[in-house]
């Protein structure tokens, strides 16, 4: 069975809002590493909206965006050419390498673990927490930007009861960022 492994930044007063981490090319990456050890990407709508604007390149040039640090287009294209499986009630159609999820939620993500591979990473907020809610996640990461944002979404709020967890690795950047892998204690 494939691991469901869930990777998010966040700040160290609890902000998930991609806007207020820190962007530097040690973090892209490493966001870039987790992906090439997945068979494929889940994400929820709004998530996979997000990184599609920003990360699929354009269809009539295949030219990067002018805010694009030549150092973001390794983690660009290795975006680019992963399988994503979108989670949606309310999307018709999906393309870039997508693949629509419908029906029951954990019938349908117990099916794509039920396949043979390295494994399914998860990014978003809403998504993970549904996910979280029916024990399917088999890994956290928390990359936590020492930064405070005061404000935005915050992870897990409203998580109906407590999940414990093992620290199982850690790995500090040069920015003062630090990935925690965790594993749920069973």
């Amino acid at each position: 069975m494939r691991p469901i492994r869930y990777s998010i930044n966040v700040t160290l007063d609890g902000c998930c809002d991609h806007r207020v981490g820190i962007v530097d090319e040690d973090l892209h990456r490493h966001a870039a590493e987790n992906i090439a050890q997945a068979d494929a990407l889940l994400f929820g709508r709004v998530t996979y909206e997000m990184m599609e604007a920003a990360w699929r390149p354009p269809a009539r040039t295949g030219v990067m965006p002018d805010w694009m640090e030549p150092w973001m287009e390794p983690f660009a294209r290795t975006i680019d050419a992963a399988k994503k499986y979108v989670v949606s009630s309310t999307l018709d159609r999906v393309d870039w390498n997508a693949e629509l999820v419908r029906g029951d939620l954990g019938k349908a993500v117990q099916q794509l673990k039920q396949e043979p591979g390295k494994g399914l990473l998860v990014g978003g907020v809403k998504l993970p927490q549904a996910l979280a809610e029916l024990g399917l996640i088999d890994e956290y990461e928390l990359v936590v930007h020492p930064r405070l944002a005061g404000h935005g979404p915050t992870l897990f709020a409203g998580l109906s009861k407590p999940i414990d967890l093992k620290l199982v690795s850690r790995l500090e950047f040069g920015s003062g960022a630090v990935a925690m892998r965790y594993e749920p204690r069973r």
